[in-house]
């Protein structure tokens, strides 16, 4: 009989399915993440984790508020 695999657990992520790269700061318009913050999110820790998405509403400020407003993410 075989044993039947735990379900892997869901990752918490600020991802808004609006992956839209700006060029002037580096931060993606949905999440507020860079690219690298972005292809590494699987391998951080719970805890580095939680401590980026607490940065990520003060990153915000960094994109200029017309282009938040293109993709809804204003």
């Amino acid at each position: 009989m075989f044993e039947a695999m735990p379900a892997p657990r869901a990752i918490a992520t600020p991802c808004i399915q609006v992956c839209v790269v700006d060029g002037e700061s580096g931060l993606c318009l949905g999440c507020h993440r860079t690219l690298a913050e972005v292809a590494q999110w699987t391998r951080f820790t719970d805890a580095e984790r939680a401590t980026l998405m607490a940065e990520l509403p003060g990153r915000r400020s960094r994109i200029s508020p017309e282009k938040l407003g293109l993709f809804g993410a204003g």
